[in-house]
């Protein structure tokens, strides 16, 4: 059974979307954050202040190589993840990728960034950080799931998708 990969910005409502798609499908989620943390022993801001985020990428790299292993997964990946060609190419090889495209204005307005170290510089750089993922999200995409207002729909539209075009 294929995997799911959803991408996108911070805060865009992956994980959200990830569990209740995987529910739907009858699958098993994983959140790469969560599995860092897991795998660490330590909060992302506290890896971050550690090793900066050239050594939070190179443990996204080695989970992410890990889960492109197992199969039957709902993958949410961290927003900066699809930057490095090698974490997300092996996410690609696994299954079919999802960019949850939310409007980062909305995002950055309606979700709290206290928690998340590339969310701290301000609105303008979270928009301008998104202008700059933007092509790299579109690059990967196999489906781009936007204009839902709600987690529910947007994982709706995941599973249809999914089992319409992805399921083997």
């Amino acid at each position: 059974m294929k995997n799911i990969v959803l991408i996108g910005m911070m805060g865009c409502g992956k994980s959200t979307v990830g569990r209740l798609a995987a529910e739907k499908l009858g699958m098993a989620f994983v959140d790469t954050d969560e599995r860092i943390e897991g795998d660490t022993g330590r909060a992302i801001p506290e890896i971050f202040a550690q090793e900066g985020e050239d050594g939070f990428r190179e443990h996204e790299l080695a989970v992410s190589r890990a889960l492109a292993r197992e199969q039957g997964l709902v993958i949410a990946c961290g927003g900066g993840l699809p930057t490095r060609p090698d974490a997300i190419a092996s996410l690609k090889s696994s299954g079919a990728v999802f960019w949850i495209n939310r409007d980062p204005g909305v995002i950055y307005d309606t979700v709290s960034m206290a928690h998340r170290p590339l969310g701290q510089g301000g609105k303008e750089d979270f928009l301008e950080r998104f202008r700059q993922r933007e092509p790299v999200y579109r690059r990967w995409a196999d489906y781009i799931i936007e204009g839902h207002s709600l987690a529910a729909e947007a994982a709706e539209r995941v599973a249809e998708i999914y089992e319409r075009e992805c399921r083997a």
